[in-house]
């Protein structure tokens, strides 16, 4: 094989560039975050006390949130605790396709072990991230994921 040949055939398998993803740390993705967290919250019926206890944040920062005042990028705790509501709320919908349904669920007894009787809303309060974790793995496992 020719150097051109063995050069063009290089090329040709190169993998192409990864172009860089959303910077998940900036304030512009943390407002969308918050945003989406806050439609979420809202379709769901969420007290602010439910909400700030599910985003893990201080008053203080929860009502700033609210009000749109975001002053910088969200730490990797709020962005894991957002990840599991963003997870729950998509499981919901795939799993129970009519919205109203899907959004009344969470406050619903559910006699799964895992709820012991009472509503995913009351696990996912607990205020851990693993309360969180428990409640996405759940509905993740019910629709084969």
């Amino acid at each position: 094989m020719t150097l051109a040949a063995t050069a063009a055939r290089k090329s040709s398998t190169k993998r192409p560039s990864r172009e860089a993803g959303p910077d998940l740390q900036s304030k512009a993705a943390a407002e969308a975050a918050l945003r989406t967290f806050f439609n979420i919250a809202a379709a769901w019926g969420l007290s602010n006390e439910e909400q700030q206890r599910l985003l893990g944040c201080g008053r203080s920062t929860f009502f700033d949130w609210k009000a749109g005042r975001v002053k910088s990028g969200l730490d990797a705790a709020t962005l894991e605790r957002l990840s599991h509501v963003f997870g729950i709320y998509a499981g919901l919908q795939i799993l129970l396709p009519i919205p109203e349904r899907a959004d009344a669920w969470i406050k619903k007894p559910n006699t799964a072990p895992l709820f012991g009787g009472g509503s995913a809303l009351s696990r996912m309060l607990g205020g851990q991230v693993s309360d969180l974790f428990v409640v996405r793995q759940y509905l993740d496992a019910q629709r084969g994921g």
